[in-house]
């Protein structure tokens, strides 16, 4: 849908503008302590997923309003990622959901993703709902059902969402239990906990030895007396029991309120274990607003852990899988996930103009204001001529959201799909 020429020509209004921002960005006594080339190089690297889920507009129990064009097919979703990446080059990857996309003619899938510059990094299991003719139920728990025959099924479909992601290249399985218990007296928690340590092992033992599995944690929802795995502590101990390839994934909206995230970050980092991110934001719950919508000072924070733990050379080196897990219900999902690159990227870049040196000796010092005068500094920095600049060195739009509104993206979907397609899962 953009030709190179296509966004070289939304582009040229803007550069004037653009060039005068980003010069005098870049001559900023803010970026003195930085190569800026070297930071617009990272900006560039950095990839979020896109998981084929996020592509409908979502809802709650109490409904759903349907946008229109939404994505009928995996195919269709795949065109979907691939308008995203034109436009900012920062979301190369798809994160499969199965069974709500369940990958059927995988030649043809991979002759698309191919065109389109993109890959398949990660499959999702879902043990949270009952599939049709499915013949065990998943009421009372999943892996860590008190019946066998349960359990037995839950583990199988986890295998197959790995044979799923190998015919793909995939490398990563992702793993959110919806396991728990609403009423006190209704689980034996201990062994709860023990029966999905032994679930996750007999997965782990089926997956490639180099793929990733990665454990979601959250504290509440759908169970609100006990989730068998509520926290970063109980994913830590169950990757820990289970291998090496095991890692922590960190949901944003799946912490109670005021928690601190970027400690959970940082101690993670520090055990070699922290191994995935899902973006997105948390007013009250498990909203999945926009990422950075509401709390973008801590996304910057979650950034500094990331970019410190980086520059550690005691702190063991790990790939971190990044995507955006977001329910979009009255945008524009694709206008969403534009947003919530572009605020993911303007965290990151400002973690890295960062004065280090400076932090460190305030830290060090016990200098309070100090220390927290230094990341305000960063926080402030208006990086949006940085980002801009890698979204155009990259060869994208240096404004996503403006360059998909002027091709009136979404009404040609519409004219395609129809007004009242329905995105496959929601």
């Amino acid at each position: 849908m953009f030709s190179d020429q296509r966004l070289a020509d939304l582009n040229q209004p803007l550069l004037a503008e653009h060039q005068l921002h980003f010069q005098h960005l870049a001559d900023s006594p803010r970026l003195r302590y930085q190569d800026v080339q070297a930071v617009v190089q990272k900006l560039i690297e950095f990839q979020v997923a896109i998981p084929s889920w996020a592509l409908g507009t979502g809802g709650t129990r109490f409904g759903r309003f349907a946008l229109g064009g939404e994505p009928r097919t995996l195919e269709e979703k795949i065109g979907d990622v691939g308008i995203l990446q034109s436009l900012n080059r920062s979301s190369n990857s798809i994160s499969l959901h199965i069974p709500w996309d369940i990958p059927q003619d995988i030649a043809g899938l991979q002759q698309l993703l191919k065109q389109q510059g993109l890959v398949i990094d990660s499959v999702n299991s879902n043990t949270f709902q009952d599939q049709k003719d499915q013949p065990q139920s998943y009421k009372f728990g999943s892996l860590s059902h008190t019946e066998k025959a349960v359990r037995e099924q839950a583990i199988q479909h986890n295998i197959d969402c790995v044979r799923y992601g190998e015919q793909l290249d995939a490398k990563t399985l992702t793993v959110w239990l919806a396991d728990g218990s609403n009423f006190p007296g209704q689980q034996h928690l201990r062994r709860a906990f023990l029966r999905t340590q032994e679930s996750l092992a007999a997965i782990y033992e089926a997956m490639p030895t180099d793929w990733t599995m990665l454990v979601e944690y959250k504290p509440y929802e759908p169970n609100f007396y006990s989730m068998v795995i509520p926290d970063w502590g109980t994913s830590l101990a169950l990757c820990q029991a289970i291998g090496a390839n095991a890692q922590v994934l960190v949901d944003l909206g799946h912490h109670l309120p005021n928690t601190n995230i970027e400690q959970i970050v940082g101690r993670l980092r520090q055990f070699g274990r922290l191994g995935g991110f899902h973006f997105n934001g948390s007013m009250y719950g498990d909203d999945d607003l926009t990422t950075g919508s509401t709390k973008p000072f801590q996304l910057f924070l979650i950034f500094n852990e990331l970019v410190d733990s980086a520059l550690d050379q005691t702190v063991p080196a790990a790939a971190v899988a990044y995507m955006i897990d977001a329910s979009h219900n009255v945008k524009d999902p694709l206008e969403d996930l534009l947003q919530s690159v572009e605020n993911i990227l303007s965290a990151y870049a400002k973690a890295l103009l960062v004065d280090r040196n400076a932090l460190n000796e305030a830290q060090e010092s016990n200098d309070v204001v100090r220390a927290e005068e230094i990341l305000r500094d960063a926080f402030l920095s208006d990086v949006r001529p940085l980002v801009a600049e890698a979204y155009r060195q990259s060869g994208g739009a240096l404004n996503p959201i403006a360059a998909y509104r002027a091709e009136g993206v979404r009404e040609q979907l519409i004219h395609q799909r129809g007004k009242h397609s329905v995105s496959t899962g929601l």
